[in-house]
């Protein structure tokens, strides 16, 4: 098994070919539908209600002050919890699709589609399956909103006040960069504990704790930043 983001990159081309990449790609985009949909849509929604009836002094347009980061961030936790539970069926199959091409033919899944996918769960580790894994993903939803769409939110506010920086398309791209450095490094741990918890079969499905002591006994606290370069190249762009 390779142990790197370049290793495991190298190995799927080789046995799997360029197409090796894109495993999972119709679970990620279910995924999408799901787990951003349910978030973002819940996070504006909150974001409007609790706005402020006073204009916004930074604003040249005179939008009303948007919320406190306190409240912004338990808007935003509280929407992406929601959004992992509506997504963590799409989550358990994105995960395990794109596990596949690193693993040996033999303990290979093969799901042709996310729906096939989903089917072949149900069937054959029932109804608990799509649920595995709900409570860190839950959790690592919750953390990945608040630190990506609450820390943008801060970023852009504070980039127009402090800075000549107007409401175009750099200070969108600067605001959105450094939220996806807040956010890879915030959900990096939860990231670890939620791929491992979800691409486990049936047999070895050890829990969020027995993972949490097996990798720390193997890694110590680096397993916590384990996967955080190719998980900002993912949030960064």
């Amino acid at each position: 098994m390779p142990k790197s983001m370049s290793g495991t990159f190298v190995h799927i081309v080789k046995h799997n070919g360029v197409r090796g990449l894109y495993n999972g790609l119709s679970a990620s985009l279910l995924r999408q539908l799901t787990y951003s949909t349910t978030r973002f849509g819940i996070y504006e929604e909150l974001k409007s209600r609790f706005a402020s009836s006073k204009p916004d002094p930074s604003s040249p347009t005179g939008k009303p002050k948007p919320p406190s980061l306190p409240l912004l961030i338990a808007m935003a936790s509280a929407s992406g919890f929601i959004g992992g539970i509506a997504g963590n069926g799409a989550d358990v199959l994105n995960v395990r699709m794109q596990h596949d091409a690193a693993l040996p033919p033999s303990q290979r899944r093969n799901y042709a589609h996310a729906l096939d996918g989903l089917a072949r769960m149900v069937r054959e580790e029932g109804v608990a399956s799509v649920f595995r894994g709900v409570w860190p993903n839950s959790a690592r939803a919750a953390a990945m909103t608040a630190s990506q769409l609450a820390s943008y939110d801060v970023f852009k506010r504070t980039l127009l006040r402090a800075t000549p920086m107007q409401d175009n398309l750099a200070t969108h791209f600067v605001a959105s960069f450094l939220a996806g450095v807040v956010a890879a490094t915030v959900t990096s741990p939860i990231d670890v504990i939620k791929t491992r918890v979800m691409s486990a079969t049936a047999g070895d499905h050890q829990g969020v704790v027995g993972v949490l002591r097996d990798v720390y006994a193997k890694e110590g606290m680096r397993w916590m930043f384990k996967g955080w370069v190719p998980s900002f190249l993912r949030l960064g762009p």
